[in-house]
């Protein structure tokens, strides 16, 4: 007997000893890879929205250049933008895991996040050469 996986679409028989433990384990392996490889591509898509941005190019600039965190209030004042706008733009960098939001009190500050970003300049590499 037949049936359809609702994850892979892939059939299989209904007995799974018939091919056995490995064969099973090595479809859902290759399913789930698939599945992480859609979310990377997804974190992907995010990261360059977030950079397709000049101010956020910009705001990223600025946050690169500060030794620590950068206070909110610091990257509202760089802009003549209105503060919700500033709250949009980092909304999306953080979205996209380019930015580290932290509350420091009533106030939010920002950092890059080092590894989101690696990531992304690590996809982007493999086109060069």
């Amino acid at each position: 007997m037949l049936y359809r996986s609702a994850v892979s679409g892939i059939s299989l028989l209904s007995n799974p000893c018939v091919f056995g433990a490995g064969f099973l384990n090595s479809k859902i392996i290759d399913i789930f890879a698939s599945m992480n490889s859609k979310i990377d591509i997804k974190r992907i898509e995010r990261a360059s929205k977030a950079l397709g941005d000049p101010y956020r190019i910009k705001i990223m600039e600025a946050i690169k250049k500060e030794k620590d965190w950068m206070q909110c209030s610091a990257i509202t004042e760089m802009f003549d933008l209105a503060q919700s706008t500033v709250s949009h733009h980092l909304k999306q960098l953080v979205d996209a895991d380019l930015l580290i939001a932290e509350k420091d009190g009533r106030h939010a500050k920002y950092k890059i996040n080092k590894e989101g970003m690696s990531e992304y300049v690590k996809f982007l590499n493999r086109f060069e050469g």
